[in-house]
């Protein structure tokens, strides 16, 4: 949620913001007037409140003939204090609704656009070249029997498969790497919860105009998260930390759920585009004045994953148009995959600055020891999709897939995976 004296001071940063995601901007102007006059009504109940308890003192002094029409006059103002109250309310539960709709503020330095007007940051690594005609990664996973989409489909449905073997293997072998890097650099690892309740689904800001590729159980009124970002955002939700002198950090690894609602013929072939998937997210609570220094670190710690995994890759400033509503700047990392002679996205990290914290009532004590809103990042460091890329940029022309050195330690030394037959 957006900060509300931001909306009253300056209105018009809101404004750009929306016009700058190709959002609604007429929400802007609806919160501004909704909350005069949700002011307008408070200050009508305090008025008249106030009326009210000096009336009581008159009432308690009043001779006694007086006080049976005092009384009265007493219920009568009691009506209208009520009134006003119920008025006052109203009015706040109609501007919450309004300030749930406007999405974060764009960072200044975000590229203005749609998905196509990114900016590239970076590209690091050399993309390799064959001299045979390589396999895709489904053509790899079926002819080192490692992935099987066929039986996935038989028992689940389109876009389901089954790890199998080295394929599991390697995959686990790839989040163990991950979970230690996190580790090292001070994070805490936590196995997270996948179905949240809807106000945790709301509060990360996950319930807008994606809210269809998210999967619902209403019976139990409980959502699959499709990432454990929503589990971590929640996790200090309706609590002060006692302090962010150091960021706090957490490392979530869990089984995640999209219905990829709408992506229907596109990336159907493969594990690219899924509908169950693992992955390691990074998390951090921070103060709002260290985010930005934050997300630069966890955009070094997601590079430096790629890195190890030996994959060519590049980095992008996402355009504000294409950001997700609670991201105030938002950085994708994305590796060559051989066969599609393209970049592919395999992780992002978004600032959310104080939108989720305001949303989920997480706030930190300062040194004065007021409480304030905390700053949520968030960025993935290890996820299904990574298979993809590792499996096409290391293939042989035999077939076979050599591992990346810094997996071979989880893999009990296996240098490379060979065809079954």
């Amino acid at each position: 949620m957006i900060d509300i004296n931001l909306l009253r001071e300056q209105p018009e940063a809101i404004r750009a913001s929306q016009v700058a995601r190709g959002a609604d901007v007429s929400l802007v102007d609806k919160a501004v007037k909704l909350d005069l006059e949700k002011r307008a009504a408070l200050a009508e109940f305090e008025r008249l409140r106030a009326a009210q308890n000096q009336h009581g003192k008159l009432v308690a002094s009043a001779p006694k003939e007086e006080k049976a029409a005092l009384v009265a006059q007493g219920q009568e103002m009691a009506v209208a204090v009520k009134a006003a109250d119920a008025a006052a309310n109203a009015a706040d539960e109609e501007l919450t609704k309004i300030l749930y709709k406007i999405e974060n503020v764009v960072n200044e330095n975000v590229p203005a656009g749609g998905e196509e007007n990114f900016v590239l940051v970076k590209e690091v690594g050399t993309i390799p070249t064959f001299s045979f005609e390589p396999k895709d990664h489904a053509e790899l996973g079926e002819l080192l029997d490692i992935i099987d989409i066929e039986r996935g489909v038989k028992i689940s449905g389109s876009r389901f498969y089954f790890l199998k073997g080295w394929g599991a293997r390697l995959e686990l072998a790839m989040m163990q790497l991950a979970l230690e890097q996190a580790s090292e650099a001070g994070f805490t690892a936590l196995i997270t919860p996948t179905l949240v309740k809807p106000e945790v689904m709301q509060g990360t800001g996950f319930l807008g105009e994606h809210a269809d590729e998210i999967y619902y159980l209403p019976a139990d009124d409980l959502y699959l998260t499709g990432t454990s970002e929503v589990a971590l955002a929640g996790y200090h939700r309706d609590e002060i930390l006692e302090s962010l002198e150091e960021p706090m950090r957490y490392a979530g690894w869990s089984t995640c759920y999209r219905r990829e609602a709408g992506a229907a013929g596109k990336d159907n072939r493969g594990i690219l585009r899924v509908h169950q998937f693992n992955k390691l997210e990074m998390f951090s609570y921070c103060k709002p004045e260290e985010a930005e220094a934050e997300h630069a670190r966890l955009l070094q710690w997601q590079e430096q994953m790629l890195q190890k995994c030996e994959l060519p890759y590049r980095v992008i400033d996402v355009a504000a148009g294409d950001l997700g509503s609670s991201a105030a700047r938002k950085y994708d990392v994305e590796a060559w995959v051989p066969t599609q002679g393209t970049y592919r996205e395999l992780t992002s990290t978004s600032n959310c600055t104080t939108f989720q914290a305001r949303r989920l009532n997480t706030r930190y004590r300062d040194e004065n020891g007021k409480p304030k809103t905390a700053a949520t990042l968030n960025g993935t460091l290890a996820t299904t999709r990574w298979l993809v890329a590792i499996l096409e940029n290391h293939q042989q022309e035999d077939g076979s897939v050599v591992i990346p050195k810094a997996l071979r330690p989880y893999l009990g030394g296996v240098e490379k995976i060979v065809p079954k037959h």
